[in-house]
């Protein structure tokens, strides 16, 4: 099932097995009145039908990660006629073995996706775009683009904000986030109602990680994954693993 599929398709033709699981449990946090979910842009997004979804095998499996590439990249080539409020939406298969297991394990799972995203990218890394994670202007990049990653897991449950029912990445283009700062005024009063939102959402104080990406003490790794608490790693793990794999060399930089 290695395809882009829209609201629409899924809903009259839904999925059978986990699949189906994995996309209901993801709209009933979408379309919840009484506890709406914080990021206002992705409901606006769901319910617009301008979010893409996949749906993808165990992440711990290397066909999982191809199939994660060639469906990036599918996404990467089209995505600007889906809509100024679309992310890919990519649901991996979470057997029951992966649901027992906890947030810091799923952390290493979600870098271990990121780096083998980057070893199959076949286009060169943005020359705009720093190498080095701790760079206030370095992002993920895959294809040629830039993307904001999330990550949701089973594990999470002090931040609601993350979890999801089956390990779950929301990834969104740097040109919708641009597009959507074009407004300050308006972009910032969203912002507002954002953190609002998470603050009810959430039995835990917002992280303390989340920050604007170009501020000179932002740095976007922290965001992509928020554990359940308000820890975060004394390094980047994408920049860590990078290294040892021998495809970054700061001297390069």
């Amino acid at each position: 099932m290695n395809s882009l599929f829209d609201k629409d398709t899924l809903e009259q033709n839904s999925p059978d097995g986990w699949q189906k699981e994995a996309f209901e449990a993801f709209k009933i946090k979408m379309t919840d009145k009484e506890k709406p979910f914080p990021c206002i842009p992705a409901v606006i997004g769901f319910t617009t039908n301008e979010l893409r979804y996949g749906f993808l095998g165990d992440p711990r499996l290397d066909k999982s990660s191809s199939d994660f590439a060639d469906l990036l990249k599918a996404y990467t080539g089209a995505s600007r006629s889906f809509g100024k409020y679309t992310s890919l939406i990519v649901f991996y298969e979470t057997p029951a073995d992966l649901q027992q297991i906890s947030v810091e394990q799923y952390e290493e799972i979600f870098w271990e996706q990121l780096v083998k995203l980057a070893r199959l990218d076949d286009m060169e890394w943005p020359k705009h775009i720093p190498k080095n994670p701790e760079h206030s202007l370095w992002e993920f990049c895959f294809f040629g683009e830039q993307y904001f990653m999330y990550c949701a897991t089973p594990a999470h449950i002090n931040r609601q904000s993350r979890n999801s029912h089956n390990m779950m990445l929301a990834i969104t283009p740097r040109w919708v986030l641009q597009e959507f700062n074009q407004k300050p005024t308006v972009a910032g009063r969203i912002k507002t109602k954002i953190r609002k939102r998470l603050g009810n959402y959430d039995s835990i104080d917002i992280h303390p990680a989340l920050n604007s990406y170009g501020e000179v003490d932002n740095q976007e790794w922290k965001q992509y994954f928020l554990r359940d608490d308000d820890t975060i790693p004394i390094k980047c793990p994408y920049h860590r693993v990078l290294k040892a794999l021998g495809l970054y060399d700061a001297k390069k930089e």
